[in-house]
């Protein structure tokens, strides 16, 4: 099964996620840990229970036995083992607590408790739900044969019983979790594969009958030289006019698949600012809803412009709140749309880095212009940018 970045970065263990690092694991370590404390009944029994000594070192190695051993078994749960290794192991966790129920007294029934939830724990369902209730009945059996066990019953039958189902049920919830984040790969994968061919076939389309023309071109004019250099260089010219064309083709199809659009990019916006725990206050609507037109390459460069604004705040100032404002302003120029990103963060860059130099120049070749700084006195109120391109017809 394949483990997530997500997952491995957590601090927890995931749902049918197997532990890797040193933390999960305690930390799976301590939430099973955290039921053994009822096994406190058998720990005062040697204790204060009047035993001998020999009887009281037989019973506490017994118990780091027996609990060895039940950790072994639901540790177990993230890996493969035959049914028939589990069963033999469950025997021998059952024979335990018989020995030492039988020769140290009633309190040490609470065992049968600890193999009825790891026989829920560690077998598939269709046998844990025989044995389960078979840890019960042996549980029953011991009781009447302990004296004064049949007290003691009633407390523990019922968690035996209930505490093995409720395993199987969690085992169930494991393995269609991890059938669930399987399917989500699988599915995750052929959506990768299904763009690769879109891509495939609509590159081919594009240069197929370009490259075929080329390689015909460069025939004929290799057949025409020496004897026609003249139609020869006709051909050669042709050839440069079909590849740049083709070149052309495949910028625009190219420029069209990592082209973002505003409305993509504002719910990108929501979604990352919320992830991050800053509070979004963003335009409703269309985006685009503005008195002129925006090209593509001008709607291109203020979606790259707020993509970048929007990482910058949620990586780098701290802020606790961002604004982003879609508007038209009157210049100079004429009419322009204007992009607004404010935060109430650290200020921003002291020089501009690699991301708003590059788009500076893409506002630019759209005829637009870039502005960012501090939004207030010594940047202690926030960073703003704006960015502007002109408005005009759709072509």
């Amino acid at each position: 099964m394949a483990v997530t970045k997500d997952d491995e970065a957590a601090p927890g263990v995931g749902i049918g996620v197997k532990p890797l690092t040193l933390r999960q694991q305690l930390v799976k370590a301590a939430w099973i840990g955290i039921w053994l404390f009822y096994l406190s009944a058998p720990v005062t029994d040697l204790i204060s229970g009047g035993h001998a000594t020999g009887p009281r070192i037989l019973g506490a190695l017994g118990l780091v036995a027996f609990v060895a051993w039940y950790l072994v078994l639901v540790f177990r749960t993230v890996r493969q083992m035959a049914v028939a290794r589990v069963l033999v192991s469950l025997a021998v966790l059952a024979a335990q607590a018989t020995v030492l129920s039988l020769t140290l007294g009633r309190e040490w029934l609470v065992l049968f408790v600890y193999v009825a939830i790891s026989s829920g724990a560690a077998l598939p369902a269709r046998v844990a739900r025989w044995t389960v209730p078979g840890a019960a009945a042996l549980m029953t059996a011991v009781a009447l044969a302990v004296p004064g066990g049949t007290a003691y019953l009633a407390g523990l039958l019922i968690p035996a019983l209930m505490g093995g189902f409720a395993m199987i049920g969690v085992g169930a919830m494991i393995r269609t979790t991890i059938e669930l984040r399987q399917a989500r790969a699988t599915v995750a994968q052929l959506a990768a594969n299904e763009e690769r061919l879109r891509m495939a076939r609509d590159l081919h389309d594009l240069l197929g009958h370009s490259l075929s023309l080329i390689t015909l071109k460069s025939e004929l004019a290799g057949r025409m030289l020496p004897g026609q250099p003249e139609a020869a260089a006709q051909q050669v010219a042709d050839i440069e006019r079909v590849s740049r064309q083709a070149l052309v083709d495949v910028r625009e199809a190219v420029s069209g698949y990592r082209r973002p659009t505003l409305p993509g990019e504002l719910a990108g916006a929501r979604t990352a600012l919320a992830a991050a725990g800053v509070v979004a206050v963003l335009p409703l609507g269309d985006p685009v809803d503005l008195p002129g037109e925006l090209t593509e390459e001008q709607e291109s460069a203020l979606a790259w412009s707020l993509r970048e604004a929007v990482t910058n705040v949620v990586r780098h100032s701290g802020a606790k709140r961002c604004a982003v404002t879609l508007g038209t302003a009157q210049t100079l120029e004429g009419p322009v749309a204007e992009l607004t990103v404010r935060d109430d963060g650290s200020g921003g860059p002291s020089s501009p880095g690699n991301g708003l130099t590059g788009l500076t120049e893409r506002l630019e070749a759209v005829g637009g212009s870039l502005s960012a700084g501090p939004a207030g006195p010594a940047g202690k109120t926030g960073f703003r940018l704006v960015a502007r391109v002109p408005l005009g017809s759709r072509s």
